[in-house]
């Protein structure tokens, strides 16, 4: 008898797993899967740029004294600051996606 409890238990609790998953959960689900792919792609983008810069201001210091010149160094500033907006974008990205998921389905149209 307890067995035959158990087994109406889970298929209660399937069944009601199931009905949670309605189109519209579906299409924020993918919404929201689609935000963090743009974030992650957003991020990249930005990684690659940057280290693109900061090749370039290392190719302005031909002087291997351990020493950046104000030139590559304002470089390498810039890089930082073009990787921060790209951070930034993408996690508001992924904040946007995250609040997509946790909406109600009702107000996900």
């Amino acid at each position: 008898m307890k067995n035959f409890a158990k087994i109406i238990l889970a298929t209660a609790s399937m069944t009601a797993l199931a009905a949670c998953d309605t189109a519209p959960n579906n299409a924020a689900e993918n919404q929201a899967d689609q935000m963090e792919n743009t974030a992650d792609t957003v991020r990249e983008e930005a990684d690659a740029t940057a280290d693109a810069m900061e090749n370039k201001a290392d190719n302005m210091d031909t002087r291997l004294d351990g020493v950046d010149s104000a030139a590559e160094q304002a470089k390498e500033n810039e890089a930082q600051g073009v990787r921060d907006q790209g951070e930034r974008k993408a996690d508001a990205l992924e904040n946007k996606a995250d609040a997509k998921r946790d909406a109600p389905a009702t107000t996900q149209r």
